[in-house]
């Protein structure tokens, strides 16, 4: 008998314990709002290349991933991916890899001096253990993945949000698409290199 009016309360118990671990996995996921970070600076590190670099922001330091590009690898770690990037491109591996370390030098030339961040927390995956958050960077009023784009240093892929302006995804890719396409005709970039 002892069993059967015990088994309500555990019952409460358990399904407590379930709400609280819900609510706990709840506030620990990124914020969908976009949060500016101000006075950011570029934080040298041996893993920084032309997509994904270390930045510190007040209290915070964290890898920030670009949304909308894939810059060319510089490393041989990902063939598959360097593989891709050069089809893309139309170039050959040494070009790509050649391109990809112009990209990640004009990334640091760039962030030389303050820059904001808008980010929305969200988890970017990749190696390490240290927070790595996707995002925009905003630099002396000229945004830094148009600035990739437009030189022919990074293709238009990955994670597209809707941006912090309230443009639409969409609508972006298409200006993106636009700055790629002049790229290319003016030979810029990894665009530059010859055709394999």
């Amino acid at each position: 008998m002892r069993m059967t009016t015990a088994l309500p309360f555990m019952l409460a118990a358990i399904v407590t314990v379930l709400q609280c671990s819900a609510s706990i996995a709840a506030s620990s996921k990124p914020s969908k709002k976009w949060e500016m970070l101000t006075a950011c600076q570029y934080v040298t590190d041996k893993n920084n290349d032309g997509d994904s670099f270390r930045v510190r922001c007040g209290e915070q330091e964290f890898v920030l991933r670009l949304y909308f590009v894939d810059a060319p690898e510089a490393h041989m770690r990902d063939m598959e991916r360097l593989r891709k990037q050069s089809e893309h491109f139309g170039v050959g591996i040494e070009q790509t890899q050649k391109g990809g370390l112009r990209a990640g030098e004009a990334v640091r030339e760039a962030l030389k001096g303050s820059f904001s961040v808008w980010t929305r927390k969200a988890i970017a995956g990749g190696r390490g253990k240290d927070p790595r958050y996707y995002g925009l960077v905003e630099v002396d009023g000229k945004n830094l993945i148009e600035l990739l784009v437009s030189n022919g240093l990074a293709r238009i892929k990955g994670v597209k949000p809707n941006l912090p302006t309230g443009e639409k995804a969409k609508a972006y890719v298409e200006r993106l698409n636009a700055l790629e396409a002049e790229a290319r005709k003016q030979g810029l970039g990894v665009w530059a290199a010859p055709a394999k």
